[in-house]
Protein backbone atom coordinates (compact mmCIF):
# COMPACT_ATOMS: atom_id res chain seq x y z
CA UNK A 1 0.00 0.00 0.00
CA UNK A 2 1.41 3.43 -0.71
CA UNK A 3 2.04 6.53 1.48
CA UNK A 4 -0.71 8.49 0.00
CA UNK A 5 -3.11 5.62 0.88
CA UNK A 6 -1.73 5.28 4.43
CA UNK A 7 -1.80 8.97 5.11
CA UNK A 8 -5.69 9.19 4.32
CA UNK A 9 -6.22 6.11 6.60
CA UNK A 10 -4.66 7.45 9.26
CA UNK A 11 -6.08 11.08 9.01
CA UNK A 12 -10.10 9.83 8.81
CA UNK A 13 -11.69 10.58 12.38
CA UNK A 14 -15.30 10.34 11.27
CA UNK A 15 -18.10 9.86 13.74
CA UNK A 16 -21.41 7.51 12.81
CA UNK A 17 -23.68 9.60 13.61
CA UNK A 18 -24.23 13.57 13.01
CA UNK A 19 -26.16 16.30 15.64
CA UNK A 20 -28.71 18.63 14.26
CA UNK A 21 -29.11 22.04 15.99
CA UNK A 22 -32.96 21.70 15.77
CA UNK A 23 -35.67 18.99 15.68
CA UNK A 24 -39.30 19.84 14.78
CA UNK A 25 -41.84 16.63 15.25
CA UNK A 26 -45.27 16.89 13.89
CA UNK A 27 -47.55 14.25 16.23
CA UNK A 28 -51.13 12.64 16.26
CA UNK A 29 -52.66 10.68 19.45
CA UNK A 30 -55.34 9.75 21.68
CA UNK A 31 -55.94 11.39 24.65
CA UNK A 32 -57.22 8.80 27.85
CA UNK A 33 -59.10 11.17 30.38
CA UNK A 34 -58.54 9.21 33.82
CA UNK A 35 -60.02 11.63 36.11
CA UNK A 36 -62.99 10.04 38.08
CA UNK A 37 -66.05 11.49 36.74
CA UNK A 38 -64.92 13.30 34.39
CA UNK A 39 -67.03 11.52 31.48
CA UNK A 40 -69.91 11.16 33.69
CA UNK A 41 -72.33 13.21 31.54
CA UNK A 42 -75.32 13.03 34.71
CA UNK A 43 -72.79 14.95 36.39
CA UNK A 44 -71.56 17.21 33.75
CA UNK A 45 -68.24 16.35 34.35
CA UNK A 46 -64.89 17.64 35.77
CA UNK A 47 -64.54 19.58 32.42
CA UNK A 48 -67.82 19.57 30.93
CA UNK A 49 -67.86 16.09 29.56
CA UNK A 50 -65.12 16.13 26.99
CA UNK A 51 -64.73 12.44 26.61
CA UNK A 52 -61.46 10.54 25.49
CA UNK A 53 -60.30 11.95 21.99
CA UNK A 54 -57.76 12.23 19.47
CA UNK A 55 -55.43 15.05 19.92
CA UNK A 56 -52.68 16.64 17.24
CA UNK A 57 -50.02 18.62 17.12
CA UNK A 58 -46.19 19.95 16.96
CA UNK A 59 -43.19 19.74 19.19
CA UNK A 60 -39.90 21.73 18.46
CA UNK A 61 -36.70 20.95 20.45
CA UNK A 62 -33.76 22.94 20.06
CA UNK A 63 -30.06 21.24 20.90
CA UNK A 64 -28.46 23.68 20.78
CA UNK A 65 -29.04 25.09 23.91
CA UNK A 66 -28.75 22.19 25.53
CA UNK A 67 -27.71 22.76 29.46
CA UNK A 68 -26.60 19.57 30.99
CA UNK A 69 -27.41 17.90 28.30
CA UNK A 70 -30.95 18.73 28.95
CA UNK A 71 -32.29 20.37 25.49
CA UNK A 72 -35.97 22.61 25.50
CA UNK A 73 -39.14 21.67 23.58
CA UNK A 74 -41.85 23.40 23.05
CA UNK A 75 -45.09 20.91 22.91
CA UNK A 76 -48.47 22.19 21.06
CA UNK A 77 -51.29 19.68 21.16
CA UNK A 78 -54.88 20.63 20.32
CA UNK A 79 -58.41 18.52 20.87
CA UNK A 80 -61.93 18.83 21.03
CA UNK A 81 -64.94 16.55 21.55
CA UNK A 82 -68.96 17.27 21.77
CA UNK A 83 -70.52 19.24 23.99
CA UNK A 84 -72.18 17.75 26.73
CA UNK A 85 -75.57 17.64 25.81
CA UNK A 86 -76.76 18.15 29.27
CA UNK A 87 -75.58 21.31 29.44
CA UNK A 88 -76.48 25.07 28.17
CA UNK A 89 -74.82 24.00 25.03
CA UNK A 90 -77.58 22.09 22.94
CA UNK A 91 -77.05 22.22 19.31
CA UNK A 92 -73.57 19.92 18.95
CA UNK A 93 -70.94 22.12 19.68
CA UNK A 94 -67.45 21.26 20.27
CA UNK A 95 -65.37 21.66 23.49
CA UNK A 96 -62.08 22.65 22.07
CA UNK A 97 -58.64 21.77 24.27
CA UNK A 98 -55.46 23.81 23.23
CA UNK A 99 -52.47 22.46 25.75
CA UNK A 100 -48.67 24.39 25.18
CA UNK A 101 -46.05 23.10 27.14
CA UNK A 102 -42.07 23.88 27.96
CA UNK A 103 -40.13 20.58 28.73
CA UNK A 104 -36.72 19.98 29.54
CA UNK A 105 -35.84 16.51 27.33
CA UNK A 106 -33.11 14.02 28.40
CA UNK A 107 -31.79 11.77 25.49
CA UNK A 108 -30.01 8.52 26.69
CA UNK A 109 -26.84 8.07 23.88
CA UNK A 110 -27.34 4.10 23.26
CA UNK A 111 -24.68 4.16 19.91
CA UNK A 112 -27.33 2.80 18.42
CA UNK A 113 -30.24 4.27 15.68
CA UNK A 114 -32.79 4.01 18.59
CA UNK A 115 -32.62 6.97 21.18
CA UNK A 116 -34.46 6.65 24.40
CA UNK A 117 -35.71 10.26 25.98
CA UNK A 118 -37.58 11.34 29.35
CA UNK A 119 -39.27 14.61 29.74
CA UNK A 120 -40.90 17.04 32.02
CA UNK A 121 -42.66 20.34 32.36
CA UNK A 122 -45.16 22.88 32.92
CA UNK A 123 -47.92 24.31 30.38
CA UNK A 124 -51.02 26.06 30.57
CA UNK A 125 -54.40 25.02 28.91
CA UNK A 126 -57.17 27.04 27.27
CA UNK A 127 -60.85 25.52 27.04
CA UNK A 128 -63.24 26.74 24.08
CA UNK A 129 -67.51 26.59 24.50
CA UNK A 130 -66.98 24.04 27.72
CA UNK A 131 -69.05 24.00 30.72
CA UNK A 132 -68.74 26.70 33.20
CA UNK A 133 -67.33 24.33 35.41
CA UNK A 134 -63.99 24.06 33.69
CA UNK A 135 -61.25 27.01 33.36
CA UNK A 136 -58.35 27.54 31.76
CA UNK A 137 -55.29 26.73 33.81
CA UNK A 138 -51.44 25.25 34.61
CA UNK A 139 -50.41 21.95 33.59
CA UNK A 140 -47.85 19.79 34.94
CA UNK A 141 -46.95 17.00 32.21
CA UNK A 142 -43.75 14.22 32.54
CA UNK A 143 -43.30 11.76 29.66
CA UNK A 144 -40.83 9.26 28.13
CA UNK A 145 -40.59 7.62 24.98
CA UNK A 146 -37.98 6.97 21.82
CA UNK A 147 -36.56 8.29 18.53
CA UNK A 148 -35.63 5.60 16.02
CA UNK A 149 -33.82 6.68 12.88
CA UNK A 150 -35.43 6.04 9.51
CA UNK A 151 -32.55 8.33 7.75
CA UNK A 152 -29.89 10.80 8.52
CA UNK A 153 -32.79 13.55 8.31
CA UNK A 154 -36.14 11.49 9.78
CA UNK A 155 -36.66 9.63 12.81
CA UNK A 156 -39.90 7.72 14.12
CA UNK A 157 -41.41 9.38 17.44
CA UNK A 158 -43.00 7.53 20.10
CA UNK A 159 -44.38 8.75 23.45
CA UNK A 160 -46.30 8.77 26.59
CA UNK A 161 -47.54 11.78 28.24
CA UNK A 162 -49.23 12.50 31.42
CA UNK A 163 -51.12 15.51 32.48
CA UNK A 164 -52.01 17.13 35.60
CA UNK A 165 -54.34 20.48 35.95
CA UNK A 166 -55.74 21.67 39.39
CA UNK A 167 -59.07 22.36 38.25
CA UNK A 168 -60.94 25.15 40.18
CA UNK A 169 -64.46 23.80 40.75
CA UNK A 170 -64.48 19.77 40.10
CA UNK A 171 -66.96 17.94 40.43
CA UNK A 172 -67.69 15.26 43.54
CA UNK A 173 -65.12 12.40 43.18
CA UNK A 174 -62.75 14.53 40.85
CA UNK A 175 -61.01 16.40 43.80
CA UNK A 176 -61.04 19.27 41.35
CA UNK A 177 -58.35 17.77 39.99
CA UNK A 178 -57.99 16.54 35.84
CA UNK A 179 -55.93 13.22 35.44
CA UNK A 180 -54.92 12.68 31.31
CA UNK A 181 -52.80 10.37 29.87
CA UNK A 182 -51.93 10.97 26.02
CA UNK A 183 -50.51 8.43 23.58
CA UNK A 184 -48.68 10.31 20.61
CA UNK A 185 -46.56 9.65 17.41
CA UNK A 186 -44.86 11.22 14.87
CA UNK A 187 -41.91 11.93 12.34
CA UNK A 188 -39.30 13.44 13.35
CA UNK A 189 -37.12 15.92 10.89
CA UNK A 190 -33.58 17.25 11.72
CA UNK A 191 -31.93 20.54 10.10
CA UNK A 192 -29.30 22.53 10.57
CA UNK A 193 -26.43 19.50 11.35
CA UNK A 194 -23.17 20.95 13.03
CA UNK A 195 -19.86 21.27 10.87
CA UNK A 196 -17.60 18.55 10.79
CA UNK A 197 -14.02 18.56 11.60
CA UNK A 198 -11.78 19.23 9.17
CA UNK A 199 -9.02 16.33 7.84
CA UNK A 200 -5.14 18.00 7.53
CA UNK A 201 -4.36 16.37 3.85
CA UNK A 202 -1.14 13.96 4.12
CA UNK A 203 2.59 14.22 2.73
CA UNK A 204 2.46 12.62 -0.63
CA UNK A 205 4.83 9.62 -0.67
CA UNK A 206 8.84 10.36 -1.58
CA UNK A 207 9.71 10.47 -5.28
CA UNK A 208 13.70 8.58 -5.78
CA UNK A 209 14.95 9.72 -9.12
CA UNK A 210 17.36 6.96 -10.68
CA UNK A 211 19.98 8.79 -13.29
CA UNK A 212 21.68 5.82 -15.23
CA UNK A 213 24.98 7.26 -16.92
CA UNK A 214 24.95 7.49 -20.70
CA UNK A 215 26.79 4.85 -22.67
CA UNK A 216 30.06 6.25 -24.51
CA UNK A 217 30.49 6.20 -28.02
CA UNK A 218 33.51 5.08 -29.72
CA UNK A 219 35.83 7.99 -31.59
CA UNK A 220 35.84 7.61 -35.56
CA UNK A 221 38.67 5.90 -36.62
CA UNK A 222 41.39 7.61 -38.21
CA UNK A 223 43.80 6.56 -41.53
CA UNK A 224 45.85 4.88 -41.48
CA UNK A 225 45.99 4.09 -38.37
CA UNK A 226 42.56 2.87 -37.01
CA UNK A 227 42.35 4.24 -32.83
CA UNK A 228 39.61 3.49 -30.57
CA UNK A 229 38.37 7.30 -28.28
CA UNK A 230 38.91 6.92 -24.73
CA UNK A 231 34.99 6.85 -23.10
CA UNK A 232 34.08 9.99 -22.09
CA UNK A 233 33.71 9.60 -18.32
CA UNK A 234 30.39 11.19 -17.01
CA UNK A 235 30.03 12.46 -13.29
CA UNK A 236 27.18 11.18 -11.26
CA UNK A 237 25.13 12.98 -8.63
CA UNK A 238 26.00 12.79 -5.33
CA UNK A 239 23.69 11.37 -2.43
CA UNK A 240 25.74 12.80 1.04
CA UNK A 241 22.89 11.93 3.37
CA UNK A 242 22.27 8.84 2.06
CA UNK A 243 18.66 9.14 1.93
CA UNK A 244 17.38 8.57 -2.00
CA UNK A 245 17.52 12.05 -2.47
CA UNK A 246 20.74 13.89 -4.66
CA UNK A 247 22.18 17.45 -3.31
CA UNK A 248 21.15 19.40 -5.53
CA UNK A 249 17.28 18.24 -5.27
CA UNK A 250 17.40 17.65 -1.45
CA UNK A 251 16.10 20.55 1.16
CA UNK A 252 17.14 18.51 4.44
CA UNK A 253 20.40 17.88 2.90
CA UNK A 254 21.53 16.63 6.59
CA UNK A 255 18.62 14.01 7.69
CA UNK A 256 20.05 11.19 10.21
CA UNK A 257 19.47 7.75 9.26
CA UNK A 258 16.36 6.09 10.01
CA UNK A 259 13.98 7.99 8.76
CA UNK A 260 11.66 7.95 5.81
CA UNK A 261 11.93 10.67 3.73
CA UNK A 262 9.68 12.88 0.71
CA UNK A 263 10.72 13.97 -2.62
CA UNK A 264 12.55 16.74 -0.99
CA UNK A 265 14.53 14.81 1.29
CA UNK A 266 12.73 15.70 4.55
CA UNK A 267 12.23 13.26 7.06
CA UNK A 268 7.79 12.08 6.70
CA UNK A 269 5.49 12.16 9.65
CA UNK A 270 2.43 10.50 10.03
CA UNK A 271 -0.57 10.48 12.82
CA UNK A 272 -3.04 7.94 14.68
CA UNK A 273 -6.11 9.09 15.63
CA UNK A 274 -8.61 6.46 16.95
CA UNK A 275 -12.32 6.83 18.59
CA UNK A 276 -13.73 4.61 20.95
CA UNK A 277 -17.59 3.78 22.49
CA UNK A 278 -18.75 4.91 25.39
CA UNK A 279 -17.06 3.46 28.26
CA UNK A 280 -14.63 1.11 25.91
CA UNK A 281 -11.59 0.71 25.11
CA UNK A 282 -12.29 -1.63 22.75
CA UNK A 283 -11.03 -1.09 19.26
CA UNK A 284 -13.02 -1.89 16.10
CA UNK A 285 -12.08 -3.26 12.77
CA UNK A 286 -11.29 0.49 11.53
CA UNK A 287 -9.09 1.18 14.02
CA UNK A 288 -7.50 -2.06 13.78
CA UNK A 289 -6.49 -1.21 10.16
CA UNK A 290 -4.87 2.38 11.05
CA UNK A 291 -2.90 0.69 13.88
CA UNK A 292 -1.53 -1.56 11.54
CA UNK A 293 -0.12 1.31 8.95
CA UNK A 294 1.26 3.23 11.62
CA UNK A 295 2.98 0.26 12.65
CA UNK A 296 4.62 -0.26 9.24
CA UNK A 297 5.19 3.63 9.39
CA UNK A 298 6.96 2.89 12.60
CA UNK A 299 9.21 0.16 11.27
CA UNK A 300 10.28 1.92 7.92
CA UNK A 301 11.09 4.63 10.21
CA UNK A 302 13.26 3.56 13.10
CA UNK A 303 14.36 6.49 14.15
CA UNK A 304 10.80 7.85 15.27
CA UNK A 305 9.84 7.09 18.78
CA UNK A 306 6.11 7.51 19.77
CA UNK A 307 3.80 8.44 22.77
CA UNK A 308 0.39 7.00 22.51
CA UNK A 309 -1.88 9.61 25.00
CA UNK A 310 -5.53 8.27 25.72
CA UNK A 311 -8.85 10.70 26.49
CA UNK A 312 -12.07 10.14 27.01
CA UNK A 313 -15.81 12.24 27.68
CA UNK A 314 -16.82 13.55 30.67
CA UNK A 315 -19.65 11.19 31.42
CA UNK A 316 -18.22 9.09 34.26
CA UNK A 317 -15.98 10.88 37.04
CA UNK A 318 -12.23 11.97 36.97
CA UNK A 319 -10.83 9.40 38.70
CA UNK A 320 -12.59 6.36 36.35
CA UNK A 321 -12.02 8.64 33.54
CA UNK A 322 -8.48 8.69 34.16
CA UNK A 323 -7.97 5.16 34.42
CA UNK A 324 -10.09 4.25 31.01
CA UNK A 325 -8.07 6.87 29.37
CA UNK A 326 -4.62 4.84 30.63
CA UNK A 327 -6.70 1.50 28.87
CA UNK A 328 -6.95 2.84 26.15
CA UNK A 329 -3.24 4.00 25.40
CA UNK A 330 -2.20 0.23 26.31
CA UNK A 331 -4.34 -1.67 24.12
CA UNK A 332 -3.07 0.39 21.20
CA UNK A 333 0.44 -0.44 22.35
CA UNK A 334 0.12 -3.73 22.63
CA UNK A 335 -1.27 -4.24 19.29
CA UNK A 336 1.49 -1.81 17.62
CA UNK A 337 3.73 -4.65 19.35
CA UNK A 338 2.05 -7.23 17.69
CA UNK A 339 2.06 -5.77 14.62
CA UNK A 340 5.99 -5.80 15.11
CA UNK A 341 6.83 -2.52 16.69
CA UNK A 342 9.77 -2.80 19.01
CA UNK A 343 7.99 -1.92 22.79
CA UNK A 344 11.05 0.09 24.09
CA UNK A 345 10.17 2.75 21.30
CA UNK A 346 6.70 3.25 22.91
CA UNK A 347 5.31 4.85 25.95
CA UNK A 348 1.69 5.12 26.61
CA UNK A 349 -0.25 8.04 29.36
CA UNK A 350 -3.54 8.97 29.90
CA UNK A 351 -5.55 12.55 29.96
CA UNK A 352 -8.96 11.12 31.23
CA UNK A 353 -11.46 14.24 30.34
CA UNK A 354 -9.06 17.02 30.80
CA UNK A 355 -8.10 18.05 27.24
CA UNK A 356 -11.27 17.79 24.90
CA UNK A 357 -11.24 18.87 21.25
CA UNK A 358 -14.69 19.29 21.21
CA UNK A 359 -17.68 20.60 24.09
CA UNK A 360 -18.78 17.49 25.92
CA UNK A 361 -22.53 18.94 25.94
CA UNK A 362 -23.35 17.33 22.56
CA UNK A 363 -23.41 13.96 21.53
CA UNK A 364 -20.99 14.40 18.38
CA UNK A 365 -18.42 15.99 20.95
CA UNK A 366 -18.00 13.42 23.32
CA UNK A 367 -18.00 11.09 20.65
CA UNK A 368 -14.69 12.80 19.43
CA UNK A 369 -13.51 13.58 22.57
CA UNK A 370 -13.03 9.34 23.48
CA UNK A 371 -10.31 9.17 21.33
CA UNK A 372 -5.99 8.18 20.99
CA UNK A 373 -3.45 10.34 20.07
CA UNK A 374 0.03 9.52 19.14
CA UNK A 375 3.16 12.28 19.41
CA UNK A 376 6.66 11.42 17.37
CA UNK A 377 10.31 12.18 18.70
CA UNK A 378 13.34 10.98 17.79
Amino acid sequence: MNKITLSALLAATLVSASDFNYEVTPVAGYLLNTTKNETNLANGGAMGGVQNHAVYGVELQANELSLFDIKPELSLLYGRDTVNQSTVNTNGEYTGVLTTMLNGVYEINTNTFVTPFAKAGLGYEWYTNTHPSDFDGLVLDAGMGLKAELTKHIALKLEGLYMYKMNNNGVDGSNGEVHNVAALAGLTFSFDEKAAPVVAAAVAAPVVAVVVAEEPKPAAKPAPKPVIAAPVAKVCPIDSDKDGVFDPQDKCPNTPAGFKVDGEGCPLTTTLHINFATNSNSVDEAGTDKISEFATFMKESPAYKASIVGHTDSTASNAYNQKLSEKRAAIVKDLLVKDGVDAARLTTSGKGETCPVSSNKTKQGRTENRRIEVELSH
